[in-house]
């Protein structure tokens, strides 16, 4: 299955009391390029969510963004600092009666004071932790998957559509070569005839003129290359994977063996099919560029 290096997954699920959220998106890049934002009480887990998205996906600048929340206030408890608060208490009274001024201690003072308050939170199981998050950034990769795979089965659909547009205009080169070279072979016995007039044309100096001709316009080895290089290019795509490098120097074989068909041309109707040859050889580079 041919996949595209763009993609977008999110998911939202809770476990165990914490609700997650996990959201991946990603563009072309020529390697793997994983970047993961998350809240630090989840930094033990960057490395396990980069493996996983490694084990997906082996192309692409991958972003990958990670929240949590937890649903209720248990996992908090704030007690009272008693000691503290009976050394404030005491200091405070203390303070009243030494400086005779007024007693208005009351509780709004009090927590004000540092140290009134603990907070504790108990000890998260960061294996339990882990395993709650990596199910939900599974759920988000599948998802992101599948809509690379969509746009990858798109993207297979156009170059194998212009894969047999290119094989229909090598056809035409080749028809176009043979009719070039045998037009040529005319011209030259007519013009022969026409400089010698009664002289006798000897037919192994036509044949010799037309073959030296024929030679230099010949393109029968670069369209049979070609059509090898697009036959090898539908078998990468019915195989899928990750084609697309290979995809990319195949290409660069294709737009050679064009070039010199072009550069052998002399004809002028066998030059536009290959003008319009490196058109679609063009557009499928474009699409090249976004198959993982």
């Amino acid at each position: 299955m041919v996949k595209s290096m763009t993609g977008y997954g999110r998911a939202v699920r809770t476990v165990n009391g914490r609700e997650f959220t996990v959201e991946l998106h990603s563009v072309n890049n020529r390697y793997l390029d994983c970047t993961v934002k998350l809240p630090r009480s989840l930094s033990f887990a960057e490395d396990a969510v980069k493996q996983a998205v490694k084990n997906t996906i082996s192309r692409g600048k991958v972003d990958v963004y990670i929240s949590v929340r937890s649903e209720g206030a248990a996992d908090v408890q704030v007690r009272l600092n008693t000691a503290m608060v009976e050394g404030y208490l005491a200091a405070m009274e203390q303070m009243a009666r030494d400086y005779r001024i007024r007693d208005d201690i009351s509780v709004s003072l009090l927590s004000r004071m540092q140290d009134v308050f603990t907070i504790e939170k108990p000890q998260a199981d960061e294996d339990q932790l882990l395993t709650d998050l990596m199910s939900v950034v599974e759920q988000a990769l599948a998802a992101y998957d599948a809509m690379r795979a969509a746009e990858g089965a798109a993207l297979e659909r156009d170059l194998r559509s212009r894969g047999r547009t290119i094989g229909e205009l090598v056809a035409r080169v080749e028809a176009g070569s043979v009719q070039t070279v045998s037009d040529y072979r005319a011209r030259l016995e007519s013009k022969l005839r026409e400089v010698l007039a009664n002289t006798a044309i000897e037919e192994s100096r036509i044949l010799t003129e037309a073959a030296i001709f024929a030679d230099k316009v010949a393109v029968d080895e670069e369209t049979v290359r070609l059509k090898s290089h697009l036959d090898q290019m539908d078998k990468m795509l019915t195989q899928g994977g990750a084609i697309g490098r290979k995809l990319d120097f195949l290409l660069q074989e294709m737009n050679r063996e064009t070039n010199t068909i072009g550069s052998k041309c002399s004809d002028v109707n066998l030059a536009r099919i290959v003008v319009d040859m490196k058109a679609e050889l063009e557009k499928i580079r474009e699409q090249t560029q976004n198959i993982e």
